[in-house]
């Protein structure tokens, strides 16, 4: 039985191709107001943006090399909004006047159906998990302070375990190619928030979730 024909739209911000510039970092549970409350003191919106999200990661093996990798995310907190379809490029990693890790970065809005889709593309799920947390902003940084949780039974995002006491803290910046000036607005920001935590630039090909 084919799986029904998949609907994308750009994001409504134009571009879709674009760069990520990406500090990372985690605080303890125990530590976490007194970082809400810094971020409350330093972005643009005082009250964060919530979220819970659902994310399913794909790998389509070819013959040899890496595994292609494709991400399709979805909101539990709004469930009819558009699943996101995510390709994230090798990390730039060779460039140490950066202070921020940066790769490519490809997102478009998708149809419900987009994870048939895939599966009838060859590709199939390695993982899934749900992350739940605070979004805040300032001018064009994103900082998302979220927990991180595993799926313990396929699709049922409602049996899940944390992963951890800890909260994942990501400071993100998406700009045209070639804005490396955004690292060091970035950096600038990270030292605000020490000693509270240590935003860091990490290499997520030595990561796994």
């Amino acid at each position: 039985m084919e799986a029904p024909p998949v609907t994308v739209m750009p994001i409504t911000s134009g571009t879709i191709n674009m760069m990520e510039y990406l500090l990372q970092g985690s605080v303890l549970d125990s530590a976490l107001e007194s970082l809400l409350h810094r971020l409350r003191g330093l972005c643009d919106n005082m009250e964060p943006e919530t979220f819970t999200d659902h994310e399913l990661v794909f790998l389509l093996k070819g013959q040899q090399g890496n595994p292609f990798i494709l991400r399709a995310r979805r909101s539990l907190s709004h469930p009819t909004a558009p699943w996101h379809l995510r390709y994230l490029g090798q990390p730039e990693v060779g460039d140490k006047s950066r202070h921020a890790l940066v790769r490519n970065c490809v997102d478009v809005a998708a149809s419900h159906s987009l994870p048939d889709f895939l599966n009838e593309m060859g590709f199939r799920m390695d993982h899934e998990f749900v992350t739940s947390g605070h979004i805040f902003r300032k001018g064009a940084m994103k900082v998302v302070v979220c927990n991180v949780s595993r799926v313990l039974v396929p699709g049922n995002t409602e049996n899940t375990e944390r992963m951890s006491l800890s909260h994942l803290v990501e400071l993100s910046v998406l700009a045209p190619a070639g804005q490396d000036t955004v690292s060091e607005d970035m950096r600038s920001f990270a030292e605000q928030l020490k000693p509270l935590i240590h935003l860091e630039k990490i290499d997520p090909s030595k990561q796994r979730h």
